[in-house]
């Protein structure tokens, strides 16, 4: 597929009658990927800019589940005799809708179809979703990417959840379990326990930063571990979209992980149109993995005045004379090896 801009789309939609007597759609094909296609279209008689997209099998959720959001909808599209035996998904530009930006979705979502062409229809249509939850959440929020503590706070999460898969962990019930991104008290509930992850590319030391008192206060979840990650940056080493696209690649074979993949991107911030923005390369130099018990030095509820109702602080791990657990050992102590 030859690369479309914004212009040509523009243009397409241009050249198609929108207020015809006739109630239907009018379209012209762009491309077609694997099993399935794509067109442009225009919806009469609400004169609508529209992109369809039409799967032969995979298993489309009804309208009700669709995400929502400003700028435009997504929605099913009857073509009658025109459908060629595919089910057809239609995203439409709202009529209080930007039509450069929406017509800037489309390239985006073109991109996106054309670049999966080789995997299952079930794992195009989680992406799809993925993006189009995507860009409604940027343009409701009017984010422009994660700053750079958040950007190496998820490259962490990623590597652990990479790890997690190298150490024989389920694809799903990996993705599962990373809650990171939903705000979840630890960034990964796994079994009976946790495992709450702190990166860093300090080069003195090892400093992680407790958010909060609760964080590291094993008697809510037990077994729980801390993740201490150090990285440096390195032209040898992964942008935070390289990760991601990796990630994507690996649980290709499993839609459900897939899908919560994609939904966890979404609630961290993270839209692939901003990956220009995450230039930065990043190497592992370091992992650690602690147990959370009586020896090891926190601060929780229970060990501070009750005068203390919340408290944020730094730990020094280079510091501390205990035990770096294998990661295997840790995911046995929790149940899930």
């Amino acid at each position: 597929m030859a690369e479309l801009s914004s212009t040509e789309i523009l243009g397409i939609w241009r050249a198609l009658p929108g207020n015809a007597s006739t109630p239907g759609w009018r379209a012209i094909d762009l491309f077609h990927a694997g099993t399935y296609r794509i067109k442009a279209a225009r919806h009469a008689p609400g004169n609508e800019e529209a992109v369809l997209i039409g799967f032969s099998s995979a298993k489309i959720a009804p309208t009700s589940q669709f995400p929502s959001g400003q700028g435009f909808r997504m929605e099913r599209a009857s073509l009658g005799e025109a459908s060629g035996g595919l089910q057809w998904l239609a995203i439409v530009c709202q009529p209080s809708g930007n039509l450069e930006l929406f017509a800037a979705v489309v390239i985006d979502i073109c991109g996106l179809l054309h670049s999966t062409s080789h995997c299952p229809e079930d794992v195009v249509y989680q992406r799809l979703l993925g993006r189009v939850r995507g860009w409604q959440e940027f343009m409701r929020n009017g984010r422009e990417g994660l700053n750079s503590e958040t950007e190496l706070g998820l490259v962490g999460e990623l590597c652990l959840l990479q790890h997690l898969l190298d150490e024989g962990m389920l694809l799903f019930s990996a993705v599962d379990g990373w809650k990171g991104p939903l705000d979840g008290l630890h960034d990964f509930q796994l079994g009976a326990g946790a495992i709450e992850v702190k990166s860093t590319m300090a080069t003195e030391g090892f400093p992680v930063r407790i958010a909060s008192l609760d964080q590291l206060d094993e008697s809510q979840r037990s077994p729980l571990f801390l993740a201490a990650l150090r990285f440096v940056t390195s032209e040898l080493g992964a942008a935070l979209p390289e990760l991601i696209t990796d990630m994507r690649i690996r649980l290709e074979p499993d839609t459900a992980a897939t899908r919560l993949f994609e939904q966890a991107l979404i609630h961290v911030g993270y839209l692939d149109m901003h990956a220009k923005l995450y230039s930065r390369r990043f190497s592992l130099s370091e992992l650690r993995i602690h147990l959370i018990d009586s020896e090891f030095p926190r601060l929780t509820p229970f060990n501070v005045p009750t005068a203390i109702r919340r408290a944020q602080y730094e730990l020094d791990l280079s510091l501390l004379s205990i035990t770096n657990h294998p990661l295997a050992d840790a995911l046995e102590q929790l149940g899930v090896a």
